[in-house]
């Protein structure tokens, strides 16, 4: 089976392609920003919580493809959406090496701390945040860079834990998952059965009450094992697998079902497209999207008649 590393590559190259798709896939594609819109009502979603949820993911930060005035054009764009809720899903820093500049995570998070929502700004790491710490990576513990650099912003990074929020009289959880890769570079030179820091179970152990519960997961792979329990699961990671042709993901790190949108699981899962690259600065098909997810419907008024 053909990995994602060298389906981009060939995708890339490719000189059937044509030069003009090449670069369209390099040049164009990359630049766009959609606003993509999701409405799900879940099992068991309680009648009269309507949660409008904004997710970013997948950021890459690196110059030129995301540079520090595009991920600031990112924040207004999401706080234009008027979201209850702001969600990061993981992965700011860059995803592959083509870059004129690596940012620093001191100089994008600030950034992201413009980011505004009436119930605030919640985050979860991805594995490249992870896997650029190689402080982290080498001693098999402590908090990586990314994690330290949003904190001081002002942003809280949930690893296994989750937070009660209230909207109305409505009551939700969000449980933000530890990534399941965070340890995969280090795999190579230390003896691990489980290098992912992800504890489905000790988080969901966390809840309280019967309130929905919305599990931030960077990886989608954990779908399938996620109770009923759970209403919502967002997820990224997979870029929708960076090239989508007729609405198929060829080659996804999380396989083809898991790839990209809204599927059925054990719970909705919405796999976001995300907004930057891994590998390469490629894209076709897929272009970087900020999501609108609103979850369930409003309280129905009096009739009037």
């Amino acid at each position: 089976m053909i990995s994602r590393r060298h389906f981009l590559k060939f995708m890339a190259g490719l000189g059937a392609f044509g030069a003009s798709t090449a670069a369209y896939g390099f040049g164009i594609e990359p630049e766009r920003l959609n606003i993509t819109r999701y409405r799900v009502t879940p099992q068991n979603w309680p009648d009269g919580l309507q949660l409008k949820i904004a997710v970013i993911a997948d950021l890459h930060a690196c110059d030129p493809w995301m540079s520090l005035e595009r991920i600031a054009g990112i924040v207004d764009r999401t706080n234009a959406l008027g979201a209850d809720v702001i969600v990061m899903l993981g992965d700011y820093v860059a995803g592959h090496r083509h870059v004129s500049r690596f940012i620093p995570a001191t100089e994008w998070a600030p950034v992201l701390a413009g980011l505004r929502a009436p119930l605030g700004v919640h985050a979860i790491l991805g594995n490249h945040d992870w896997w650029d710490d190689h402080t982290v990576q080498r001693e098999g513990r402590g908090l990586p860079i990314a994690r330290q650099a949003l904190e001081k912003a002002g942003i809280p990074v949930y690893e296994n834990d989750v937070q009660r929020l209230t909207k109305g009289n409505h009551p939700f959880w969000l449980a933000g998952l530890g990534d399941q890769l965070a340890y995969a570079p280090a795999r190579r030179f230390r003896r691990m059965k489980h290098y992912g820091v992800d504890d489905l179970s000790a988080t969901l152990n966390k809840i309280t009450d019967d309130a929905p519960i919305i599990l931030l997961a960077h990886e989608p792979d954990v779908a399938t094992r996620v109770p009923a329990r759970v209403a919502l699961q967002l997820s990224g990671h997979t870029h929708g697998g960076q090239v989508r042709l007729f609405g198929w993901s060829p080659v996804s790190p999380s396989g083809r079902k898991l790839a990209y949108g809204h599927v059925r699981e054990n719970c909705d899962v919405i796999v976001s497209g995300g907004l930057g690259c891994s590998i390469m600065p490629f894209r076709l098909g897929v272009p970087p999207e900020i999501l609108l997810v609103t979850v369930g419907r409003p309280a129905k008024g009096p009739i009037i008649s």
